[in-house]
C-alpha cells in the first residue's frame, strides 16, 4: 500500500501547518489502525523535525467511528482531528477535522462495461451516487461512462463530494443548508452522505435511475430509504457485479413503520445520547424532550456509548427508545433489543398528532430541528384504536408540574396509586398503561433486589468457607474406591 497515495500526507501536513495547529489528534477505524504507527512516521517527516507538533493517534471512539470523536479528542486538548476511513461528514461542535477518505481499489473498465449495458437497455435520466472511498476515481468513471453511453441524449448527473474539510457549526440550532434532503427537495438541491448534486428545475428524484458505486453499508440503506420511490441499481466493486433487486433493503421500511406504531403506545420512553460532537444533537435532545412530554409520556436521558442489547436491558421501564446520532449509525437493528430504537423523524410521527406517513423519510436530525413541527399528539376526548394491542387506547393526560412535589413519599403512593390496570381484552375493550413513570415501575416489580433487615443492628458473625478443589473439598472425607 502507498501510504503517501492512500492517506494523503501531503495534504494533511498542509492543512496542519497552514492553520498553525500545534496538538493534532488522529481518529483511525478498527480496521486501520494497524497503518497508524507508519502515517505518523510519515506525516512526521513531512511535517518536518523542526515544528513541534504533537501527533496523537486515537485507537477507539466513543460513539461510531464515522464521526470525528471531540471527545477523545478533548482528553489531550487538541487543536483539531484527522478522520481517516468512512465518514458521516456530520458538522462538528468544537474543532475543525480534516478527513481522509482513503482510495478503495476499483477496476474503471469493468465497472463502465457493467453500467453502460444496463444503462443502455433503461432509458431513464440517471443521477451517480458513490462510498466516498471511490471518490479519487469518480472523474475517470464519468469520462469513460459517457464515451460508453450508447444513447447520448440520457440525461447524465453525477454527485460531487461537498467537502473534506469540516469546519464547527457557529449555529448548532441551523442546518448548514447542504445536509439532508427534507430542506433541498423544495429546491433543485439535494445531499446526503456528504454528497451533493443538483437536479433540474421542476425534476424530482423519483424520475431517475439511481447508481450507486459501492458497498451494502449504512450509507447505502440511507439512500434506500431516503429516496425509496426511486429505481436503485448498485454496482459492488469487490465483487464487480451489478445489483438491479434492492427489495431486501426497501422491507426496512415496513420494519420501521411497525416501530413507529409501537412508540405510539409507549408510556416511557429513554432518549439514548448517540453523539456527543454532531453539531445541533443537545438541540435535538431537548426537542425530543419537550416533544415526549406534551404527549403526555415520560422521557429518560441517557448516555451509554454504543448501545447494545445488554446495556438497555437495565432500563426495562422503557417501552421505547430514540437514539440521536448521526445519520449513518442512526437505524438501530433492534430485533434483539426489549424495547424498540426509533430515530428522532420516527418519534415526531408517533408523538405528533395527526401525523401520517407518507413514504418520505429523514436520516438527518438537524434537518428536524426548528422546522415546521408537526401539532403535538395531546389527550384526546376519545379513546384512539391501537392496531397492535387490538383495541382503544386512552392516553395519559401531560402534567406540567409532575416530579415536583415535595413530599416524594407521598408523591410516590399517589402514583402508585393512580397506577392503570390492565382491562379485558376484548374488541372493544379500554387498555391503559400500567406504569407512566420509573418510580411506579419499580412499585409494581416483583423482585426489588435483595432485602435488607433495618430493624436488626447487630452484625452477624462471620462463617469461614469451603477451601480446597472443587473435585474433593478438606472437609469432605474421600471414599476408598471399590473394585
Amino acid at each position: 500500500m502507498d501510504l503517501e497515495l492512500n492517506f494523503e500526507i501531503s495534504r494533511t501536513a498542509e492543512f496542519i501547518l497552514s492553520r498553525g495547529f500545534s496538538r493534532v489528534a488522529l481518529q483511525f477505524p478498527d480496521d486501520l489502525l494497524k497503518h497508524s504507527t507508519k502515517v505518523v512516521t510519515c506525516l512526521r517527516n513531512k511535517l518536518g523535525s523542526g515544528n513541534k507538533v504533537g501527533l496523537f493517534v486515537m485507537a477507539d471512539t466513543t460513539f461510531g467511528s464515522c464521526c470525528v470523536d471531540e471527545v477523545g479528542a478533548s482528553h489531550i486538548n487538541a487543536d483539531c482531528v484527522i478522520h481517516y476511513g468512512h465518514t458521516c461528514l456530520s458538522p462538528t461542535s468544537t474543532l475543525p477535522a480534516f478527513c481522509v477518505f482513503g482510495k478503495a481499489s476499483i477496476s474503471v473498465s469493468r465497472c463502465i462495461e457493467k453500467l453502460s449495458s444496463y444503462v443502455g437497455t433503461n432509458g431513464k435520466p440517471i443521477v451517480v451516487l458513490y462510498g466516498l472511498e471511490y471518490a479519487h476515481a469518480i472523474s475517470q468513471i464519468k469520462g469513460a461512462l459517457v464515451e460508453a453511453m450508447p444513447n447520448a441524449e440520457v440525461e447524465l448527473i453525477f454527485s460531487d463530494v461537498m467537502c473534506s474539510i469540516i469546519n464547527p457549526l457557529e449555529d448548532h440550532g441551523k442546518s448548514d443548508g447542504l445536509v439532508g434532503c427534507l430542506a433541498a427537495a423544495t429546491g433543485t438541491r439535494y445531499s446526503l452522505g456528504g454528497l451533493t448534486w443538483d437536479l433540474p428545475e421542476g425534476r424530482r428524484m423519483e424520475n431517475y435511475l439511481l447508481l450507486w458505486i459501492g458497498p451494502e453499508n449504512s450509507a447505502f440503506s440511507n439512500v434506500v430509504l431516503t429516496f425509496n420511490g426511486s429505481e436503485i441499481v448498485r454496482y459492488d466493486a469487490t465483487e464487480d457485479r451489478l445489483v438491479t433487486d434492492v427489495s431486501q433493503q426497501k422491507r426496512i421500511l415496513k420494519r420501521r413503520y411497525y416501530l413507529v406504531e409501537r412508540a405510539k403506545d409507549a408510556n416511557m420512553v429513554g432518549i439514548l445520547v448517540g453523539t456527543l460532537g454532531v453539531a445541533g444533537y443537545l438541540h435535538m435532545i431537548h426537542q425530543m424532550k419537550e416533544l415526549i412530554m406534551l404527549a403526555g409520556k415520560k422521557a429518560y436521558t441517557l448516555v451509554m456509548g454504543r448501545p447494545n442489547p445488554a446495556k438497555l436491558a437495565n432500563f426495562p421501564e422503557c417501552d421505547v427508545f430514540i437514539y440521536v446520532s448521526c445519520a449513518q449509525t442512526a437505524l438501530l437493528d433492534s430485533k434483539e433489543f426489549l424495547a424498540p430504537v426509533i430515530t428522532p423523524f420516527e418519534a415526531m410521527l408517533a408523538f405528533s398528532s395527526g401525523s401520517q406517513w407518507t413514504g418520505t423519510y429523514v436520516m438527518e436530525f438537524r434537518d428536524l430541528i426548528n422546522s415546521s413541527q408537526l401539532e403535538v399528539r395531546k389527550r384526546p376526548e376519545e379513546a384512539r384504536f391501537s392496531f397492535l394491542k387490538g383495541g382503544y387506547v386512552e392516553d395519559f393526560e401531560p402534567q406540567e408540574n409532575e416530579g415536583e412535589d415535595n413530599d416524594r413519599a407521598l408523591a410516590l403512593a399517589n402514583a402508585t396509586e393512580k397506577a392503570l390496570q390492565l382491562r379485558d381484552r376484548g374488541p372493544d375493550s379500554l387498555v391503559k398503561g400500567i406504569a407512566k413513570s420509573g418510580a411506579e415501575f419499580f412499585v409494581t416489580r416483583s423482585y426489588h433486589g435483595l432485602e435488607t433487615h433495618a430493624n436488626s443492628s447487630m452484625p452477624e458473625p462471620y462463617l469461614i468457607g469451603r477451601s480446597g478443589k472443587a473435585s474433593g473439598y478438606e472437609d469432605e472425607r474421600s471414599e476408598p474406591e471399590t473394585l
